[in-house]
């Protein structure tokens, strides 16, 4: 009996560290705004080169959307590398192959199809899904949620993500897509928290967002959550959401 119990533990820790290796994985969160009527040329481009040539560097595509109110030509997507280290080298390869550089000028022969690019660099919470590629069989609305901590109290709002939201989250009909955190070296990493949602549709997102709000589960581990940390663990203004629908050419629909 004790020599099976030692298993057990040890079958445990080897369990634990299977989880903390995956957690090293690094996600690159990057925003492209698109010059003015050059939005369909980038899809294209995504749809026809780019892609591929990601993959062929060892960057995995996650997913591709488009916000639904989109007045700035905004493209959103997420990619998985192995670390941040092989981000930097997959990054430096791609932009000196030679593939991507005549795809690059061919497409940008009438003018230059992105203004601006931002990205983030984030890794997995513990209480996220599994992230990878996914669709459904029917069309959903995604919904992109950044919070803002109030001063270190980012570890209280992922405690009440972990043991609370999420799951009421899927209760009310929202599926859980993928929970980041920004990584070490990245501007306001000890303060955000990153998340994608899926609905049937947004007409659907408002009535599952009105019946979370007014759970009776999720009042009360709101304030339970609230007291311990002395008052709210988001700043002001500081859940921004943005809705989207996926491109035609996303690994994940």
């Amino acid at each position: 009996m004790k020599t099976l119990s030692l298993l057990f533990v040890a079958a445990s820790f080897a369990s634990i560290a299977l989880v903390r290796a995956a957690d090293t994985r690094c996600y690159e969160l990057r925003t492209y705004y698109a010059a003015p009527g050059k939005l369909d040329a980038l899809n294209a481009r995504f749809r026809n080169h780019t892609m591929q040539i990601f993959e062929k560097h060892g960057m995995k595509n996650i997913g591709y959307w488009m916000p639904i109110d989109n007045p700035d030509n905004k493209l959103i997507y997420v990619l998985e590398h192995a670390s941040r280290e092989t981000a930097d080298k997959a990054w430096k390869e791609f932009g000196a192959d030679a593939e991507w550089q005549k795809v690059a000028k061919e497409s940008e022969a009438n003018g230059r199809l992105v203004t601006k690019v931002e990205r983030r660099f984030m890794t997995a919470t513990d209480y996220s899904p599994e992230i990878k590629p996914a669709k459904s069989g029917e069309a959903r609305v995604f919904e992109l949620r950044t919070y803002t901590a109030t001063p270190d109290h980012l570890e209280n709002l992922n405690a009440r993500f972990r043991e609370h939201t999420c799951r009421l989250f899927e209760k009310h009909g929202m599926a859980n897509v993928a929970y980041w955190n920004l990584r070490p070296n990245e501007k306001d990493a000890n303060n955000t928290l990153v998340y994608i949602l899926a609905h049937k549709s947004k007409e659907a997102s408002d009535t599952s967002w009105k019946a979370f709000r007014e759970d009776p589960a999720w009042v009360a581990a709101k304030k339970a959550s609230e007291e311990k940390a002395g008052g709210s663990l988001t700043v002001p203004d500081g859940v921004k959401s943005v809705f989207m629908t996926p491109t035609d050419y996303s690994p994940t629909k």
